[in-house]
């Protein structure tokens, strides 16, 4: 018999080929690669033109404001946020997962300077607009992140790290054989539900009239978060999410938007400081 530990080595299927990232020190093309497990993804990253300026927000903002989510490390929240003299930040974080181009996240960062907004997408021109609006309304509350949100969640982010979670118009994925691509499951809440502080706010906006109910219907069940509203319905649009180009074209053709907010449920040895907090 002979000794296999001798015998030549197989050779090895060949991985995935590297992309070359098109802006040199931006976001990468694939930053988690296959560190993680393939899963059903929420959403289908678009590589639709840059223009000269979004590129150009890129490439000299990117290594300043920007982040790849590969998966390999802990976050430090105050170190991302920090000020121009490294002075660590102590800017309560809000995570917004899908902005588009970016347009309201700028608007809402410029009227609360005093909330960072990690917002994340894999849509590369709306990554540099962001920047780029970041830059000329001089924004240092903003960072923009590539990538998985999922992986940014389970592997990159502290407990009890986020005092919100913004997540407005995702995908409705309205084919039913697609709704399982859909964002906003019991599993997603589950995965969400550690990062986020105790009594820090979901909200979740939507003018897809089905998936608003499935909304409803997973936060209401879910343990770890709790209506804000009384009624146990949607909540009113509130005044600092701005109306935004995209909403307006779908209020146009007469959608109902369904704005939802439920706050994350503090644990039993939390409750009584949450509440005092409150009062």
């Amino acid at each position: 018999m002979s000794d296999s530990s001798h015998a030549p080595e197989a050779p090895r299927p060949p991985g995935r080929p590297q992309v070359a990232p098109r802006f040199p020190g931006g976001p990468q093309p694939d930053p988690a690669g296959s560190h993680h497990e393939r899963r059903i993804r929420s959403f289908q990253p678009r590589r639709s033109r840059v223009t000269t300026s979004q590129g150009d927000a890129l490439r000299r903002l990117w290594p300043k404001w920007g982040l790849d989510i590969d998966g390999l490390r802990t976050l430090d929240l105050a170190e991302l946020f920090a000020a121009e003299d490294g002075k660590p930040s102590e800017l309560p974080v809000v995570l917004e997962i899908g902005f588009g181009m970016g347009e309201a996240t700028a608007q809402m960062a410029g009227d609360d300077p005093d909330t960072g907004i990690l917002a994340v997408d894999v849509h590369t021109p709306g990554q540099g607009n962001l920047l780029g609006l970041a830059e000329r309304n001089g924004l240092s509350n903003v960072r923009v992140a590539n990538g998985d949100a999922i992986i940014l969640l389970r592997e990159m982010l502290p407990p009890a790290s986020l005092d919100g979670l913004r997540v407005y118009f995702p995908d409705p994925w309205p084919k039913a054989r697609h709704h399982k691509r859909r964002l906003i499951q019991p599993e997603f809440l589950t995965l969400a539900a550690p990062s986020l502080k105790p009594g820090a706010i979901l909200h979740c906006a939507t003018d897809w009239e089905e998936y608003a109910e499935q909304m409803l219907e997973v936060l209401t069940e879910h343990p770890e978060f709790e209506n804000t509203q009384a009624d146990g319905g949607y909540a009113p649009r509130p005044d600092f999410r701005p109306l935004t180009r995209f909403e307006g074209q779908g209020l146009d053709k007469g959608h109902v938007v369904h704005d939802l907010l439920f706050r994350k449920v503090a644990a039993e040895r939390d409750r009584g400081t949450v509440a005092a907090e409150r009062d």
